[in-house]
This record gives structure tokens, C-alpha cells and sequence, in this order.
């Protein structure tokens, strides 16, 4: 039992996956900084010096001054601005990583093949390269090697 657990353990793409994992870990760390300390601040400066982090809906009637304030003393809150600071935060993230697979897939650019079909040269339906006769209209082709 413990060699099958090593073969698996050791097996590539349980290695792969781990090292995926701790490398999104550390890129979530990065679009967090990034949503909360640099595109947030001017964001909510131009809503009006809104800080969203600390908008919150008081469901207990107390009044306090602010979120941590709230939370301190055991108040029921809504945490509507943390809810849209996670939302720009995951729309950040979709976004890096659609650029991020576009870019790949831009990296991986396959050379176009070459056409294994041509259009019959008197019904012009499409007909395999190969063919000397046309399946349509029965019309005798020339072949590809003896034109």
C-alpha cells in the first residue's frame, strides 16, 4: 500500500497539479493586492472617497461607525462592499486568464493544412481532392497526380 501511494504521490500529474496549486495560490495574493490596493482606491475616489470594504448593512439597529466596529461588538451585517470588491476581484482574475489563454493559444499557432477537398470544376459541390469522378454530377475529373 505505501508503494502505490508513492507511485501516485510521485506520478507527474499529481506533481503538475500541486505545483498549479501553489502557483494560484500566490497569483490570487498578487489580483488581491492588485483590486484592493490599486484599483480600488481611485475607483471608489471617484464614486466619492467610497471606501467599499467598509460598506456594510446593519441588521442589529445599533449604529457604529464602521464595519470592524460593527463586527467587534457582534452585529449582524451585510458585507455588500466586501461582496463587490470580491466581484472586481474575480472579474480581474477571468480577465487575466482569458488574456493569459489567448496569449497561449497565440504561442501554439498551428500551421494551416492543406485542403483535402476541392470543388468539382462543373457542378462546383465539394469533392474529395483525390476523387476522379465527381459523386454529383458524374463529370470525369483529371486526378491530382495525372492532370
Amino acid at each position: 500500500m505505501l508503494r502505490e501511494f508513492k507511485e501516485f504521490a510521485l506520478r507527474g500529474n499529481v506533481i503538475d497539479l500541486a505545483v498549479g496549486i501553489v502557483i494560484g495560490a500566490a497569483f490570487n495574493q498578487v489580483i488581491n493586492s492588485l483590486v484592493n490596493d490599486i484599483i480600488m482606491p481611485p475607483f471608489g475616489l471617484m464614486l466619492g472617497k467610497v471606501n467599499f470594504s467598509n460598506l456594510y448593512l446593519n441588521l442589529s439597529g445599533k449604529s457604529y461607525p464602521s464595519l470592524a466596529a460593527a463586527r467587534a461588538a457582534g452585529a449582524v451585517t451585510i458585507d455588500y462592499g466586501l461582496f463587490i470588491n470580491n466581484l472586481i476581484n474575480f472579474l480581474i482574475v477571468a480577465l487575466v486568464i482569458f488574456l493569459l489563454i489567448r496569449w497561449i493559444n497565440r504561442l501554439h499557432h498551428k500551421p494551416p493544412q492543406a485542403p483535402d477537398t476541392k470543388p468539382c470544376p462543373f457542378c462546383r459541390t465539394t469533392i474529395p481532392l483525390k476523387a476522379t469522378r465527381c459523386p454529383n454530377c458524374t463529370s470525369k475529373l483529371a486526378h491530382q497526380d495525372n492532370p
